[in-house]
C-alpha cells in the first residue's frame, strides 16, 4: 500500500528493503515509547523512502534512532532550540528542515521543524498526505 502511494506520487520513487519487526521494537526502546503505526506499517513496507534528488523523504529506522537521540541529547542544541522530546523525526527535505510526528499529545498530523527559525508548522494531516504533496511537489515549495 504504501509502495503504491509513493510511487503514484513521483514515479521516480526509490525504496529500501522491509525493516525487521525486531529493529522496530529495538527502535521503539532506544526511543522510549512506539512508532506511530502509520510509519511503523510503512517501515515493514520500505525501510526508508527516497524522493526527488535523492531526498530522504522517510529515513531508515536505523537513521531515525540516530536523528532523534541526536536531537534528543545533544547539550549545544539544547541551548539555542526549544526541546524535541515531543517529536520523533523521520524525514527531511535534503536542506535541513525536517518533518516529524509529535509524540506528546499523540497524533498523526506531520510538522516540518525549520531549522533556521526553530519554528516547527503543521504540513500534513497524516502520513500517506505528506507522501503524496511531498513526492509529488518534491522541493521546500509544498511546505511553505
Amino acid at each position: 500500500m504504501w509502495r503504491e502511494a509513493a510511487s503514484q506520487a513521483f514515479g521516480g520513487t526509490e525504496f529500501q528493503d522491509p525493516a525487521q519487526e525486531a529493529a522496530l521494537v529495538a527502535a521503539e526502546e532506544l526511543l522510549g515509547g512506539r512508532l506511530p503505526a502509520e510509519l511503523r506499517k510503512l517501515l515493514l513496507e520500505t525501510n526508508g523512502v527516497i524522493g526527488h534528488s535523492g531526498v530522504d523523504t522517510v529515513w531508515s529506522i536505523g537513521q531515525i534512532i540516530e536523528q532523534n537521540l541526536s536531537f534528543r541529547t545533544d547539550a549545544s542544541l539544547a541551548g539555542l532550540y526549544m526541546p524535541f522530546d515531543p517529536l520523533l523525526f523521520f524525514g527531511d527535505n535534503g536542506g535541513g528542515d525536517q518533518f516529524a510526528f509529535v509524540q506528546s499529545p499523540e497524533r498523526p498530523d506531520i510538522f516540518v521543524w525549520e531549522h533556521e527559525t526553530d519554528s516547527r508548522r503543521w504540513v500534513a494531516g497524516h502520513l500517506k498526505e505528506y507522501l503524496e504533496r511531498s513526492l509529488r511537489e518534491g522541493g521546500d515549495e509544498w511546505y511553505q
